[in-house]
């Protein structure tokens, strides 16, 4: 009678490894928390679209003799107003920064070429209502934020 000498796993040993990489897994998904990840990952989006609206309006007003576009200019100074091509209640959603119901159209710095499209929002924002705001303020300067950040105050003064 010849010996049959079978090698390989038991079923206890898989269930064993099984369980153990199950285990790592679970660990390694808490400590990462994608939920946190995804949240900052649209706050550096809504920190680059800022910093790009109001570099676009800066390097207009360096081509400009120090004008900004007619929209901006013609802006209560020291109000906020929500960027956005809807012309009534642009508001809704950035109650705590803009003072005016409404908005601010920033289409002419995509016609004049100093951006691509005016950004919006990752999580809300559309081409009437982007969840930015912007502050012309009287020492000649504009405010450019996030309406609603994931996490702390997004906001570029140039």
């Amino acid at each position: 009678m010849s010996k049959i000498n079978a090698k390989g796993f038991t079923l206890i040993e898989l269930l064993i490894v099984i369980a153990i990489i199950a285990v790592l897994a679970a660990v390694v998904i808490v400590a990462l928390n994608p939920a946190q990840r995804f949240a900052d990952a649209r706050d550096a989006r809504r920190q680059s679209d800022i910093e790009n609206i109001a570099g676009a309006l800066k390097t207009y007003q360096v081509d400009n003799a120090g004008a900004y576009p007619a929209t901006v200019s013609g802006l209560v100074a020291d109000s906020g107003y929500t960027i956005g091509t809807d012309v009534a209640a642009c508001d809704a959603g950035c109650t705590a920064q803009v003072t005016l119901a409404a908005c601010v159209d920033l289409t002419a710095l995509v016609t004049d070429g100093y951006l691509g499209t005016v950004p919006m929002d990752p999580s809300s924002g559309t081409a009437a209502k982007t969840d930015f705001y912007l502050i012309r303020n009287t020492n000649g300067t504009v405010t450019v934020g996030a309406c609603d950040p994931d996490g702390d105050a997004i906001e570029v003064i140039r």
